[in-house]
């Protein structure tokens, strides 16, 4: 399949490509969450939702590899390291009481997938103390198992978690397409600033388009 992008058309195959949605939380997206809380505009991540649907919808019916992230911790934080758990102000850090439980902490219903992307039988979802996807998890692996060479990748924020995942992959050998309007920061300029990034240079992290195009590309699995 063939998609037009930046720096130039993307070239994947549906069996070795697999969809990544990283880090569609509540404690990040939802009105009166972690992320409000810290002053940040959520309609600036939550924008990403409606064509992350469809996205993940047309990825189901052609058969794609799906792989959601979590970021967050252990109820002891024993997995945060004492330089992220510094950040923030005083009850407003990790581990603390929020309005969905403690913040950023597993099994919390902050720390879950927002409603309107959950997760469906048969797809991967990876729980991740750090930024990038492949930090401390073993999503290396469970990529490998399965022949995927290609990345689709969507979710929050742009350049945070996002980037971070870009460049591990990258360092990795995967070929990563980002879908930037389901991409999203809480500050505009950091998402358009690191878009530009991803395929400056001839593509010197991958690739990026918008969810149209990738739609246009995807092909339906035949019953």
């Amino acid at each position: 399949m063939r998609v037009p992008a930046r720096p130039a058309t993307y070239t994947f195959e549906p069996a070795t490509t697999a969809l990544l949605v990283i880090d569609m939380q509540r404690d990040f997206l939802e009105p009166g969450g972690f992320g409000e809380s810290l002053g940040n505009d959520v309609t600036q991540l939550r924008r990403t939702i409606a064509p992350l649907r469809r996205v993940l919808a047309a990825a189901r019916a052609t058969g794609l590899t799906i792989v959601h992230t979590r970021e967050g911790h252990l109820p002891d934080l024993s997995d945060c390291p004492s330089a992220k758990l510094r950040r923030g102000g005083p009850s407003r850090r990790i581990g603390d009481p929020g309005r969905f439980g403690r913040i950023l902490i597993r099994g919390e219903y902050g720390h879950d997938i927002v409603d309107e992307l959950a997760p469906v039988g048969g797809e991967l979802v990876i729980d991740k103390p750090g930024k990038g996807a492949f930090y401390a998890t073993e999503l290396d692996g469970l990529l490998a198992e399965r022949s995927i060479t290609s990345l689709l990748v969507t979710g929050v924020t742009t350049e945070v978690c996002v980037h971070t995942t870009v460049r591990e992959a990258n360092d990795r050998g995967y070929e990563c397409l980002v879908l930037a309007d389901c991409v999203g920061s809480y500050f505009p300029r950091f998402h358009s600033v690191g878009l530009e990034m991803i395929a400056a240079q001839g593509g010197i992290f991958g690739w990026v388009t918008d969810s149209a195009d990738l739609l246009a590309a995807l092909t339906p699995v035949t019953p």
